[in-house]
């Protein structure tokens, strides 16, 4: 149950201003009494989530195209074609053990946070509000840009530059201010059964890389997991049936972390006030002192996210309400609606509660 005195507003990471500076102003002073935890919008190359991997493995001195793989055609719910994205494998020849990535997310993290401090201090950012550092696992370049033959010793040799990176933020700023949220997408899709090839034992090997992730965060600092759908144009790459599936993933991913999870972040499609899909929310087996946030505002549709959240409480408690994804291929000029959406949705968990 949470222990915040309001509802929880959830921002699951990306938001499309200008840098952390005006996202941290923006959000704090539109939902000032529901932040529990505040990111700082990744902006720069990582408000297109991960795709700037793509030219990363492209540009790699140890990773070429896998010419004997074609392309992944990445196709949205609806069947159009958004991209066609290159396969890549390790060279012939290379020590793919001494393989070392170059990613921001180290760097962007503490370059932030020293900012979230300041305005913290300075009373714009409010007292026990954390930094919260949104991260894709290692599954999400693994899925999406490596070659089905090359993708074990990929998701290996990536999963422990995420834990050094994990290591070095840590080390670098107090865990007692902090949250990391592991972004959970191509996972999803794995499971909706979106790629062309699926290992026998992908389930397995999800949960044992989302635990080992969730266990590289050392307490106190806090833990979450978002799962997604995608949203590379503001919209799902797959829709949905239910709930089912997100629930199975969920309870395998408590079960595989062996610390403590603070939250965990659950998408809920537009058209979606229904009971049938709110229904299997109630074989959640989260841990106590885990809060469920849920992904139901939507752009204005207030009536909407009344409905949704009115239909999901029949089911289970809901600590918190989010949007279904991060807002960064989204129109900047949403932004100041979609807080209000927020803030009023919040509130009314605040008053029920």
């Amino acid at each position: 149950m949470s222990a915040h005195s309001h509802g929880i507003v959830h921002l699951v990471g990306s938001i499309p201003l200008d840098n952390a500076e005006n996202v941290f102003r923006t959000v704090a002073g539109a939902v000032p009494d529901h932040l529990a935890r505040l990111p700082d919008g990744e902006t720069g190359e990582r408000i297109g989530w991960i795709r700037f991997m793509q030219e990363m493995l492209a540009n790699h001195p140890d990773m070429e195209e896998d010419p004997d793989t074609p392309p992944l055609k990445w196709t949205q719910w609806d069947g159009v074609l958004l991209r066609e994205i290159p396969q890549y494998r390790f060279k012939r020849g290379s020590d793919v053990s001494a393989a070392t990535f170059d990613t921001p997310y180290g760097d962007e993290a503490i370059a932030s946070f020293e900012l979230f401090g300041k305005l913290q201090d300075d009373g714009i950012i409010p007292s026990g509000t954390k930094f919260q550092i949104s991260i894709p696992t290692p599954l999400a370049p693994g899925y999406n840009y490596v070659a089905p033959g090359a993708q074990d010793d990929f998701i290996e040799v990536y999963t422990r530059h995420v834990v050094e990176t994990v290591e070095r933020i840590c080390a670098a700023l107090p865990n007692d201010r902090i949250a990391f949220q592991w972004d959970v997408c191509q996972e999803v899709l794995m499971w909706e059964g979106y790629y062309d090839v699926q290992p026998a034992d992908y389930k397995e090997e999800i949960f044992r890389v989302l635990g080992e992730v969730g266990d590289a965060v050392p307490e106190p600092a806090e833990l979450g997991y978002h799962l997604c759908y995608g949203s590379p144009r503001d919209e799902h790459i797959v829709q949905p049936r239910d709930s089912a599936n997100m629930v199975e993933m969920t309870n395998g991913i408590v079960d595989s972390v062996n610390r403590s999870v603070q939250f965990i972040h659950l998408p809920v499609p537009k058209d979606r006030s229904d009971d049938a899909y709110f229904a299997a929310l109630a074989d959640l087996k989260l841990p106590a002192g885990c809060d469920l946030y849920l992904g139901l505002i939507h752009h204005e549709d207030e009536a909407g996210d009344a409905a949704r959240l009115a239909a999901a409480r029949k089911v289970v408690k809901v600590d918190g309400v989010s949007s279904e994804c991060g807002w960064g291929r989204g129109d900047p000029e949403r932004v100041p609606s979609l807080l209000v959406s927020h803030r009023k949705a919040a509130a009314t968990l605040g008053r029920n509660s």
